[in-house]
């Protein structure tokens, strides 16, 4: 099987840019309802992951206020687990393993550009469906 058979694209997902403010990222963040969320140089290309522990973290240790959020970016905050991309050639095997670490799984081209998703929700889903059919 295919990874992009499982791929949900860029065009569908939100992300931060790696000079947002932290501000910015809590931001989309809460009106998303996001807890982790992909970082993309302007390029496109894959940087990392940020999640809600990573901004609480970064809240704790700074002493937050709205100057802080406003003047710091994704580059000041510490990662606690920032997701491994794969690339879009990657073994069905090696998505389904790193799927049992992440949440969603970003997906990248030969040059490392951020091309979308694989979200552990739709690959539970079609193995569910897929032993369904077996049972019947």
């Amino acid at each position: 099987m295919n990874v992009l058979f499982f791929l949900t694209p860029k065009k569908d997902i939100d992300f931060v840019y790696e000079d947002d403010t932290v501000r910015q990222i809590i931001e989309k963040m809460q009106v998303h309802r996001f807890s982790v969320i992909p970082v993309l140089k302007h390029d496109g290309t894959y940087v990392s992951t940020i999640s809600d522990g990573d901004i609480l973290r970064f809240i704790y240790d700074c002493n937050f206020d709205k100057e802080v959020a406003e003047s710091k970016h994704f580059k000041d905050v510490s990662l606690n687990r920032p997701y491994k991309a794969m690339a879009v050639s990657a073994k069905i095997e090696d998505i389904l393993e790193q799927a049992t670490n992440q949440n969603f799984i970003p997906i990248v081209d030969d040059r490392k550009v951020f091309i979308g998703i694989v979200k552990r929700k739709e690959i539970i889903k079609n193995y569910l469906e897929t032993v369904k059919k077996v049972l019947e």
